[in-house]
């Protein structure tokens, strides 16, 4: 047997709601309609009593009734009161004056309901049929005694179709019942479809989230009130939600992505290492090697040997201190002191002190950057910074100088350009030159020297010390470095 489809919410909500509000209507309806009708009862029994309480008035006025009772008889025979019936007996049970078919003294053998209530106080009304009129039934009765109980007037209205109308509660009533019936059942419906919809708006968004479906504009066709807001704001929760989540396993995949690509460069380095080192520690091995197998050697043999094996020593230790020096600036330059350096000052010494080192190709350096360039960074950081950059242009440029150049300045850092008029390199080695070992020509690199750490240095440095760097090749001809150094500021 299949599922039955559950009743919407705005159903479930509807019919209580409307049985609720016709249940309030019909219990208002009904006491309105007795009221109503208690209402005309009234004004008709009232009526009654006025003609008793005229007839009383007349008498003990004094006034001849014998035509004041032809005067009422012609009076009502045109009016809703046609074909009342009128007694008026004496003390004694004398019929003194008669209206139509006179009343009968006794009822069911005992005093009518009206002139036992007349007898204690004064006047009586009652709603009970005729003892002598079966086919015209008599519905109204009423009875009055005059002050001195000397008379006492009985009437009695019969039930005619004018009379039952006029008891009648009008038809209209109920047709403005049930047009306000109408009118709040309309209301019941529109306000729980307006609550409805909200329900099925987030029914909807429910089933889409648990299905991962797309939740569209769904937030934005919510009716602006306060269940609106609310069901927005849980759209929103719930977006930011899934957003955070993705964020997260987005991060989480690049970690793991850089975790391995850390992995694998450090792999690589590792392997380099072991290469590059194996290089000098083989040769200064050979040269030594020789000598211990060989101690006849000659002074001038023996002197060539050590100096090559010295040499290569020199290149081991170079090394190493690069691979310390990256190592520590690959770490964030941690514990490192960065203070104001006057960067015109700075090279200056730099220009100063190439004339100590005894590069292969002594290659001219000039530098372009004005007096008080004040920067942020560790001194001897940028020192060791750019004489890697004048020795790079020196072992592999093949040009004839070397120049520093300040390029632009905002609020915030100075930009710098150093370059050479060398040949340059490939476009396809660009993006790779800062890569530690990395060599265009490694046999070639070899023999001019250097370690393969320099430009990888260079490019931790101005990292560490805040800036940026890229390489690109230098127009008409040559290798430029373009990079930039945060600005001193006094505190």
């Amino acid at each position: 047997m299949g599922l039955k489809r559950p009743i919407s919410y705005q159903w479930r909500l509807f019919f209580p709601l409307v049985a609720l509000l016709w249940s309030v209507i019909i219990v208002l309806a009904l006491f309105q309609y007795e009221r109503e009708k208690d209402y005309r009862t009234t004004r008709l029994n009232d009526e009654l009593r006025l003609i008793n309480s005229r007839i009383i008035n007349a008498y003990e006025n004094d006034l001849d009734m014998e035509p004041f009772m032809r005067f009422l008889a012609q009076y009502y025979e045109h009016s809703i009161l046609k074909g009342i019936r009128v007694s008026v007996y004496d003390s004694n049970n004398t019929l003194l004056y008669c209206i139509g078919t006179p009343i009968p003294r006794n009822h069911d053998q005992s005093l009518p309901p009206e002139l036992a209530e007349a007898t204690v106080k004064g006047y009586g009304t009652a709603l009970r049929k005729s003892d002598v009129e079966a086919n015209n039934p008599y519905y109204f009765f009423g009875a009055r005694t005059s002050a001195d109980g000397k008379i006492y007037v009985h009437t009695a209205m019969p039930y005619t179709g004018a009379i039952s109308e006029r008891v009648t509660v009008d038809r209209s009533l109920w047709l403005l019942i049930i047009a306000i019936a109408f009118g709040v059942t309309m209301i019941a419906y529109f306000s729980t479809r307006y609550l409805g919809k909200n329900i099925k708006l987030l029914h909807d968004f429910a089933n889409r989230a648990a299905n991962d479906k797309d939740l569209g504009n769904l937030d934005y066709e919510f009716p602006q009130d306060e269940l609106g807001s609310i069901s927005r704001q849980i759209v929103t929760l719930f977006r930011e939600r899934e957003e955070a989540i993705e964020r997260s396993e987005r991060e989480h995949r690049i970690a793991l992505k850089v975790t391995e690509e850390k992995i694998r460069v450090t792999k690589q380095l590792s392997n380099n290492i072991n290469h590059e080192l194996k290089t000098p520690v083989g040769i200064i091995k050979g040269y030594l090697d020789t000598m211990a197998d060989h101690p006849e050697m000659d002074e001038a043999a023996r002197t060539r040997f050590i100096g090559k094996a010295q040499e290569h020593m020199e290149r081991l230790c170079n090394m190493l201190n690069d691979l310390s020096s990256i190592t520590r600036l690959e770490e964030g330059g941690k514990g490192l002191m960065r203070e104001r350096i006057d960067f015109h000052e700075l090279l200056a010494n730099v220009e100063t002190e190439l004339s100590n080192i005894n590069l292969p190709n002594s290659l001219p350096f000039s530098y372009d950057v004005p007096p008080n360039c004040n920067v942020v960074g560790n001194y001897n950081l940028l020192f060791g910074m750019m004489i890697n950059l004048i020795r790079n242009s020196n072992f592999h440029s093949g040009g004839t100088m070397c120049c520093i150049k300040l390029i632009g300045e905002n609020d915030r850092e100075y930009r710098f350009s150093f370059f050479d008029d060398g040949k340059g390199v490939e476009e396809e080695h660009l993006p790779h030159l800062f890569e530690r070992f990395y060599r265009i020509d490694k046999g070639r690199s070899r023999k001019v020297g250097g370690t393969g750490l320099g430009l990888p240095i260079v490019k931790n440095t101005v990292n560490v010390m805040g800036g940026t760097i890229r390489v690109l090749n230098h127009k008409p001809h040559g290798l430029e470095f373009i990079f930039t150094l945060l600005k001193w500021r006094e505190q």
